[in-house]
């Protein structure tokens, strides 16, 4: 890796820049001639998880494996991070820590190392602009007076925040189905990005001592999904202006220009990858297991006909929300030849905030899943299609997903997809940064975690004589996130008992399509093609060669 500065008349890096081995490692530019190192790389320098453990203060022209640590964690912990405050009025770093996957420590210090704990909830996660400090809760919290409810965001004077005062101001209160999902500071306002019902929204904030000004910024599609971000990279030159991409299953991702006070700005649309002609979305609620209700968003020609080849995708993990978004391959190679594609919002996902992820994390990952079979049942209920006629995908999280399908839901599904996948959770923690997942699913050690975690190890349950539908598992040699043991393991072991079960493990791509768009594409075109033809869609004109 390289992180020399690159001169702009020669386009050349320049002679003494930073140069490291391949490693998991990540910089911080701290001035001209120094960086934050957080980096795997020496002796005593790595997690248990792999992850960097120290921050390292790494001048140009020296060794990095001798660059002095300014701040360590526990080598139990998943690992560090650090960022320089180019707003503050003196010298400022910011050093985390992370001792799971949802607590996090934030530290105040500068180049000497961390002088001071910031004394927040664990799982809460903090903004600091100017002299204003923004805090999103995880769970309930009561700093003074006044408490505030799990997903609220709160804000208070830094300054006053360092001399112990506690009186904050609620900045944005979650509702039944609406959650916020990112924030970021542009200029003097602070930007919320908001799930309302699934609908994206975003809100302006200016703070004050007194109430903070309130504005929604308009000109942005209401249905699909967006994604807002500050203009000008450096705070200290933004007027507050935006960038926004918006798209939805139909419509190609648009980019707009956002000023304050000014309407929305179209700057340029992506070209259209497929012909939405006759193909129409809409949204449905499915009936989980314990009568939840789980909705899901349909792509496709209107109507019901009872045989409607379908690609089901689903996720429903860490937090992550699924967005409604403009599926370039999917659109041409399934939905423009007449198919129906269908995203699914699963718990365990961030849609709903908090406790739509908990009630779909550890016990409740089963749950998760169960709401995916729901959906597939509510599409067959629904007259859209018929079991045999579903191909479902999934990755990483997604795939141990799809692996229960199999075991767990055969008979609801005529294909499946299983891609980068987390399948054996009897040694995940064992495999590169399996440590990573003990909060989302449990810890494999434990025998009380062990007794709902051998439920759902798909490894462990796929037994011989079963009605499993022909399934194809990808990875990469090159993975280092989800070990490709996982896959290979399952794959020789559904082999070994007979099934119509397929592999694919190109040499390179890490954890996702390929390390190119040409790998990419022929990932996606392979992985199209098994899924049509083994639900039987695969006639000469529907087909690509």
């Amino acid at each position: 890796m390289s992180c020399a500065n690159s001169t702009l008349n020669t386009r050349e890096f320049v002679a003494d820049g930073f140069n490291l081995p391949e490693a998991r490692s990540n910089v911080v530019w701290f001035d001209h001639d120094t960086l934050l190192l957080m980096s795997p790389l020496g002796p005593n320098m790595a997690t248990n998880t792999g992850l960097p453990r120290t921050v390292r203060l790494w001048r140009r022209g020296t060794d990095p494996l001798a660059a002095s640590v300014i701040f360590e964690t526990k080598e139990d912990y998943l690992g560090v991070g650090a960022q320089v405050d180019r707003d503050a009025p003196e010298e400022r770093v910011w050093f985390v820590e992370k001792p799971g996957l949802i607590d996090i420590n934030f530290w105040m210090g500068d180049r000497s190392g961390a002088r001071t704990r910031i004394d927040v909830p664990s799982d809460a996660n903090i903004w600091v602009h100017g002299d204003w400090l923004v805090v999103k809760l995880r769970t309930a919290w009561i700093p003074a007076s006044e408490g505030f409810e799990p997903d609220s965001v709160i804000g208070i004077p830094f300054g006053a925040f360092l001399a112990g005062h506690r009186h904050f101001t609620k900045l944005f209160e979650p509702a039944k189905r609406r959650a916020l999902q990112t924030m970021s500071w542009a200029g003097d306002r602070l930007i919320l990005s908001i799930l309302d019902n699934l609908d994206p929204a975003f809100e302006a904030l200016t703070p004050s001592e007194g109430a903070w000004t309130r504005e929604t910024l308009p000109g942005l599609p209401k249905n699909g999904s967006a994604h807002v971000w500050p203009f000008d990279t450096e705070e200290d030159e933004s007027n507050g202006g935006l960038l926004a991409i918006a798209h939805d299953p139909l419509t190609p991702p648009s980019l707009f220009l956002l000023e304050p006070k000014a309407p929305a700005v179209l700057l340029k649309q992506a070209p259209r990858a497929f012909d939405p002609a006759g193909l129409a979305v809409s949204r449905h609620e499915a009936t989980s297991s314990d009568g939840v209700a789980i909705p899901y968003v349909q792509v496709g020609p209107p109507g019901e006909t009872g045989n409607a080849p379908v690609h089901l995708y689903g996720y429903g993990g860490f937090g992550i929300s699924m967005p409604r978004f403009y599926n370039a391959a999917l659109g041409k190679l399934w939905l423009e030849r007449g198919g129906t594609c269908v995203i699914t919002h699963l718990r365990g996902g961030g849609e709903f905030g908090t406790d739509w992820h908990d009630v779909g994390r550890r016990e409740g990952k089963r749950l998760s899943h169960d709401d995916f079979a729901a959906i597939a049942a509510d599409l067959v209920a629904r007259g859209v299609t018929r079991p045999e006629r579903i191909a479902a995908e999934g990755g990483s999280n997604g795939g141990l997903l799809i692996a229960n399908m199999m075991t767990r839901y055969p008979e609801r599904f005529g294909a499946l997809l299983c891609a980068v996948a987390v399948i054996d959770m009897r040694r995940s923690k064992k495999l590169l940064v399996g440590n990573v997942g003990i909060d989302e699913y449990g810890d494999p050690d434990k025998p009380e975690d062990w007794a709902f975690l051998s439920e759902i190890s798909a490894y462990h349950v796929a037994a011989p004589g079963r009605p499993y539908p022909p399934i194809l598992l990808t990875t990469s040699r090159a993975d280092d996130r989800v070990h490709p043991a996982h896959a290979r393991k399952m794959a020789a072991k559904l082999q070994a008992m007979g099934y119509d079960a397929y592999f694919y493990e190109p040499a390179t791509g890490g954890h996702s399509d390929g390390k190119d768009n040409g790998e990419r594409a022929a990932l996606q075109a392979l992985n199209y093609n098994f899924l049509r033809r083994a639900i039987g869609w695969d006639t000469d004109d529907s087909v690509p060669s």
